[in-house]
């Protein structure tokens, strides 16, 4: 009888979401409606609470929900209140771990290949931090903290990899953000992919087709490309992502032609050009990482990108897209999505309600991230130290 529950749990948790994926909002000529999201406005909370069931989500990856009940129960609670606790001292900790997280799955699943400061237990081969896209990602040292508090309770038990996408998720939550479930029992890699992170990390200068092909490539359609890309709403885009499009666009030595002239304006003042450093005009450079201060100090946010006359609620909210349909967006790749029709329509879909539309829209997506070519069971290994592999 229990299995025959567990059954119909499974069907009606997968076959909405199926069905959702092959409809997507903002993929037709019919404008999309809100109204349409109501059944499932606490989808979320829904599948967290399901998945108490213990049932395990059918596609390969072997996750669990909860995965830790008998060897570690409190290790999402660690988690959680370390994170908090980090969160009202550092706001800034919140789009620091989503990106670090974002980067890790990326290359070769959630694995936290993206943490390890050798490579295979070869110190001198280059591993995915230093990697030019990853060289301006913080947060390494508030994921070392977490481990500890982790360790100190459980030692040798919950992976690194489980506790980026723990701390993503709460890093969310803790931003004004939806909730969603994060099934655990990843394990982690034993190595880095510097090679795969250095050429298929989405640059800053992407346009729309190569940003559309690289989430292709990993399983993810056009819509939940552009919803993830709504993370984009949280924390500050570096001034080294977007000094080449205000004063060098494409190497013509001018800034982006298509940027409003009020908005350039707006956009140097906050990110002066104060080098002359030149680059390889058919490659995107960045700099080398800047310290946290000056880091905060520089660059510029969705919400500092809309005028004052326009309401942007919460944090974690539509303002992503708002900035988009008025051709504000920061990254050129961010406002790419309004060049092609699939992706502007769906930047206006997301835009045109309450913020109900990206929120459900990026739970779900998250989700799937989260799950994306994860190390399980017997592969891979649990590290002691995020940043240092296990070696026999």
């Amino acid at each position: 009888m229990r299995s025959c529950i567990n059954l119909w749990i499974v069907l009606a948790l997968v076959v909405p979401v199926l069905l959702s994926l092959r409809s997507p909002r903002g993929e037709t000529q019919t404008k999309p409606s809100s109204s349409s999201f109501s059944d499932s406005s606490s989808f979320s909370v829904k599948l967290a609470n399901t998945f108490h069931f213990n049932q395990r989500i059918r596609d390969g990856s072997n996750l669990e929900y909860d995965f830790y009940r008998d060897t570690c129960p409190q290790a999402e609670g660690i988690v959680r209140s370390a994170l908090t606790r980090i969160y009202f001292d550092h706001r800034d900790v919140a789009p620091a771990l989503l990106r670090l997280f974002f980067h890790d799955c990326f290359i070769q699943g959630c694995d936290a290949s993206l943490l390890l400061d050798e490579n295979d237990g070869d110190s001198n081969r280059s591993v995915e931090k230093q990697a030019v896209p990853n060289q301006t990602l913080r947060g390494f040292d508030k994921i070392d903290l977490i481990k500890e508090e982790v360790e100190q309770a459980c030692p040798g038990v919950v992976s690194c990899a489980d506790i980026v996408s723990l701390a993503a998720r709460d890093s969310v939550l803790l931003a004004g953000g939806p909730f969603y479930p994060v099934l655990t029992g990843r394990r982690d890699s034993h190595q880095s992919f510097y090679e795969e992170a250095t050429a298929q990390i989405p640059r800053p200068d992407d346009n729309v087709t190569r940003t559309l092909h690289l989430f292709n490539l990993r399983g993810f359609n056009a819509r939940e490309t552009v919803s993830l890309l709504g993370g984009h709403n949280i924390g500050k885009i570096g001034c080294d992502f977007i000094h080449q499009r205000l004063y060098n666009f494409q190497g013509t030595g001018q800034p982006d032609p298509s940027i409003p002239l009020d908005f350039l304006r707006q956009m140097r003042l906050n990110c002066p050009d104060s080098t002359n450093t030149s680059s390889n005009e058919d490659e995107f450079v960045t700099s080398k990482p800047m310290s946290s201060d000056v880091h905060s100090r520089l660059g510029m946010s969705y919400m500092q990108a809309l005028s004052s006359s326009v309401s942007s609620g919460s944090a974690f909210d539509t303002h992503y897209y708002q900035s988009l349909l008025r051709g504000r967006g920061l990254l050129f790749a961010d406002q790419q999505l309004m060049a092609e029709e699939k992706t502007a329509r769906l930047v206006s879909a997301y835009a045109s309600d309450d913020g109900s539309t990206f929120r459900m829209d990026f739970a779900r997506v998250m989700l799937k991230m989260s799950n994306l070519d994860v190390l399980t069971g017997l592969q891979g290994q649990v590290r002691l130290n995020c940043s240092q592999p296990v070696t026999s």
